[in-house]
């Protein structure tokens, strides 16, 4: 029988994507899931050429400081050469991010491997020094990078944010380059794969006339979530491959070179992403879970006051690690309302958590005692309020102190943009899903997951909280009758004016131009700007927007400038 005849040397490619997860500093955990990735590839079709991951995946991406250990650079070399090895049995070719040093000086590169060799090393041009990249301190930018030969073919390797901006490709198309790709660490924020796909590689194609490859991981590390949602564009602009987001996924991809000499990649499945909310709750689930089981925590305990930011941690607490690894925790005064009972009692059994109550009248009424006789003759005041926030903490960091549990606060971005929460007291804990989130963002999440299950989540389908802690009025329940609106304006006044001063840094006069009143205004930013330092002692949170309290907005704590002066 005949056989079908191999295409002649350059003028096809079967080229693997392996949107994947990585551990940072985890580098033999890494290679070897690298190794297991390639075996996959070669099953799926036995043709695949080469295998491509995302930025750094040796290492781990963002690596910060970690990075500057000289005896991490030494064993990712130890790493990358047992890798090279590997592709000496025939198989796929590998395409590996990582970190070389050359002279004292760090590079963050990409390495082709082939044949049992280090064939070339590629270096990131473009450092980002910005919101929550610092990579001018830990890298040297390399020089415009010229094209690897591959098979016949010039390959162009832009690393992340070398093709943010039209320098790097545009040389590689110059020297000769064929196909573009992409290996990826970039992280989440909203809106930011339509940038990635609509805006920027849409851009670099249709300067460059070349297709390309744009290949991003997944999971979370710290404070950062990464999407994946890695696709392949033709020179057209058109895209022929969208992988899955939230997910790891292996893509083979077949490219083909056409009459005129340019290059297509046939097209391929086209995976729905997330709209919002869901793009953010997934970044919630993924943030939280790999936080979690990467620093070997059991599971998560919480404060469930019957309220929606405890009732929304809930639920992603159990989407993200399951309802037996999430404890539940009320803890009533004699503010607590009947309806604060009920609702976390029903949202606890919605959920299938654990619910335990533990009354902190007796810890209130012993700290009354201790101080009495400081505080005699002062009237109650938010002190009192604050004792009581922070007896809560306390009991909550006792039982993660006797039973290994994370201890998940439950504060919102509102709260916390303007000192509305109490430091050692609701502030206390090792994580914070919704640092991120504006109060009606929280509305949006709690609505939305009433009505949806997320692809990723491991939670149960149908409602997971009571319509009443979504509608009723919000409150902290720290003394008699107490609402949130009585100490700030409506959250729909609240939030607008938040987002302008934090993700836009307008003033207060051309907030005030937008239609808000003034005296408000000036009393937000005020607020904002004092509590400075509590958001220095907050525990980390996932990353939602463009300008998380955290890596992304470092201002100083003691700061006498106002916009209104």
């Amino acid at each position: 029988m005949t056989q079908p005849l191999s295409p002649a040397p350059g003028t096809a490619l079967t080229i693997a994507l392996a949107q994947t997860t990585q551990s940072v500093g985890d580098l033999r955990g890494n290679a070897d899931a690298m190794l297991e990735w390639r075996e996959k590839a070669r099953a799926v079709d036995p043709a695949t050429d080469l295998i491509i991951f995302p930025e750094l995946q040796l290492i781990g991406y963002p690596p910060e400081d970690l990075v500057l250990k000289p005896a991490l650079t030494e064993k990712a070399g130890e790493e990358l050469l047992r890798l090279a090895r590997a592709t000496g049995d025939g198989g796929p070719a590998m395409l590996v991010g990582t970190v070389i040093a050359n002279q004292g000086v760090l590079f963050n590169v990409v390495v082709l491997l082939d044949g049992g060799e280090i064939v070339a090393v590629r270096q990131k041009r473009e450092l980002p020094n910005y919101g929550t990249f610092d990579e001018k301190r830990l890298f040297a930018p390399g020089p415009l990078p010229d094209p690897v030969e591959f098979r016949g073919v010039r390959i162009g390797l832009p690393i992340c944010e070398d093709v943010w901006y039209p320098f790097v490709c545009a040389h590689l198309r110059q020297r000769g380059a064929e196909i573009l790709i992409t290996p990826n660490g970039s992280p989440y924020e909203i809106d930011k794969d339509e940038r990635r796909v609509a805006q920027v590689c849409a851009a670099r194609v249709r300067e460059t006339g070349l297709p390309i490859a744009y290949l991003n991981r997944v999971g979370g590390q710290d404070e950062l979530a990464f999407d994946g949602a890695s696709f392949v564009m033709n020179s057209d602009g058109t895209v022929v491959h969208q992988m899955v987001d939230w997910s790891e996924e292996l893509r083979v991809t077949r490219w083909e070179k056409q009459s005129d000499g340019g290059w297509r990649c046939l097209p391929g499945a086209i995976a729905s992403q997330a709209p919002y909310p869901e793009d953010v709750y997934s970044a919630m689930v993924i943030g939280l879970r790999d936080y979690v089981n990467r620093n070997r925590f059991p599971g998560v305990v919480l404060g469930l006051s019957g309220g929606i930011d405890s009732a929304l941690s809930a639920a992603v607490a159990v989407d993200a690690l399951g309802a037996d690894r999430v404890w539940c925790v009320m803890m009533p005064s004699r503010f607590t309302s009947q309806d604060s009972l009920d609702d976390a009692a029903e949202c606890a059994r919605m959920l299938g958590v654990r619910l335990d109550t533990v009354g902190i009248e007796p810890g209130v009424d012993a700290f009354d005692v201790m101080l009495s006789g400081l505080f005699e003759g002062r009237a109650r005041d938010i002190t009192e309020e604050n004792i009581q926030s922070r007896i809560r903490g306390l009991t909550l960091m006792a039982i993660s102190n006797k039973f290994g549990h994370m201890l998940l606060t439950t504060g919102n971005k509102s709260e916390m943009s303007v000192g509305y929460a109490t430091i050692y007291g609701d502030m206390a804990g090792g994580y914070s899903v919704l640092k991120d989130a504006y109060k009606t963002t929280v509305f949006d999440l709690s609505r939305w997951r009433n009505d949806s299950r997320p692809v990723i989540g491991l939670g149960p389908d149908g409602t997971v909280m009571p319509e009443r802690v979504i509608t009723k009025p919000p409150t902290a329940e720290l003394r008699e009758n107490q609402k949130d609106e009585d100490s700030l304006p409506p959250y729909e006044v609240l939030d607008p004016i938040l987002h302008g001063l934090v993700e836009s840094e307008l003033s207060v006069d051309q907030l005030v131009a937008r239609g808000f009143d003034r005296e408000t205004v000036v009393r937000i930013e005020r607020l904002l700007y004092i509590a400075e330092y509590k958001r220095r002692q907050a525990p980390p949170g996932v990353k939602l927007g463009s300008r998380n309290f955290g890596r992304d907005r470092r201002y100083p704590i003691t700061n006498a400038f106002r916009t209104s002066n």
